[in-house]
């Protein structure tokens, strides 16, 4: 019997309040299964790993890709080999992208019941939390920092744009609005990396992603070359690139077609160091679209980590 932990207050509350229809769904496939619903940040970890030490071997996450990553996260500190179904509910729907997840409950639910097993990599990154002590967390999409990061706060911490209704900010458009308004202000980080224990050497960026998987930013396809099971990231680097070609190439993101552009550099990598070029300078990540702390930061890669259910 399935497990679903529900993030009830996923996009903007909607996972919630349409909780009877998905239900509904997901009980014309598999018939009876059990529920638990999140009541705060962190509880798809606490309660995921509960259930897979339990004995669980079948974890759906029903959310966005927050709920997601923490489910996978309790999983994988479980040391248990249960499964991880994804059943979309949320804004960004970047994860679901990757591994072609139908994004309609109920098509969703069908491909759980009838999909496939595949072992996938999952990242590991290591960074600093704001009270200076070291944590660790896994990500299955990306992590990144530079321009994401603002962006992810700015919508974190309210509508991108006040004098829209909510509902046409969220996800995709609330992204790319987002995007254009810290576009307009943008800076440049400089930071010190060392990629696969090679030199350290300095470098600009606008942003840089350590990519598991292909999207991020509501549809943006950082990482077109990514793949889930190749025992490597895809690092992408938009070096210094000033604000007016960045607008005129957004389209190129999420096409997947911006690598070809002279401040985009792409590299394969199993792990990668950053830290501040100042080390006064705070620059904070993000980790599956949630920020979790900043640099300095290590990004591991680690293989065939974790089974997922897939649309066969």
């Amino acid at each position: 019997m399935p497990l679903v932990i529900v993030n009830p207050h996923s996009a903007g509350g909607k996972t919630g309040e349409s909780w009877a229809a998905l239900a509904s769904d997901l009980r014309a496939h598999f018939g009876p299964y059990k529920v638990a619903f999140t009541k705060a940040s962190g509880d798809g970890i606490t309660l995921a790993r509960q259930f897979a030490e339990a004995g669980r071997k079948f974890i759906i996450a029903c959310g966005g890709d927050g709920t997601i990553n923490e489910v996978a996260n309790g999983i994988l500190l479980s040391g248990r080999d249960a499964e991880l179904g994804v059943l979309p509910s949320g804004t960004g729907g970047d994860f679901r992208r990757s591994i072609e997840m139908p994004d309609e409950p109920r098509e969703a639910a069908r491909a759980l019941k009838t999909g496939r097993t595949q072992t996938i990599d999952v990242g590991k990154v290591t960074f600093q939390k704001a009270d200076g002590n070291t944590d660790s967390r896994y990500f299955l999409n990306i992590s990144s920092f530079g321009l994401a990061v603002s962006i992810i706060r700015r919508i974190k911490n309210g509508n991108p744009l006040e004098w829209l209704p909510i509902d046409a900010v969220r996800g995709p458009a609330g992204f790319a609005l987002s995007s254009l308004q810290e576009v307009i202000g943008l800076n440049t980080k400089k930071v010190r990396v060392r990629i696969d224990g090679g030199e350290e050497r300095p470098l600009t960026t606008v942003n840089f992603c350590v990519a598991n998987a292909r999207y991020f930013g509501g549809g943006m396809m950082i990482a077109p070359d990514a793949k889930l099971h190749d025992g490597h990231f895809d690092v992408i680097n938009i070096g210094d690139m000033k604000s007016l070609k960045i607008i005129r190439n957004l389209h190129q993101l999420y096409r997947g077609t911006h690598l070809s552009l002279d401040e985009v550099k792409a590299k394969s990598a199993k792990r990668v160091e950053a830290r501040p070029f100042d080390p006064a300078e705070e620059i904070f990540i993000e980790v599956d679209g949630e920020l979790p702390g900043k640099l300095p930061a290590t990004f591991e890669i680690i293989p065939a980590a974790l089974n997922l259910r897939i649309p066969s």
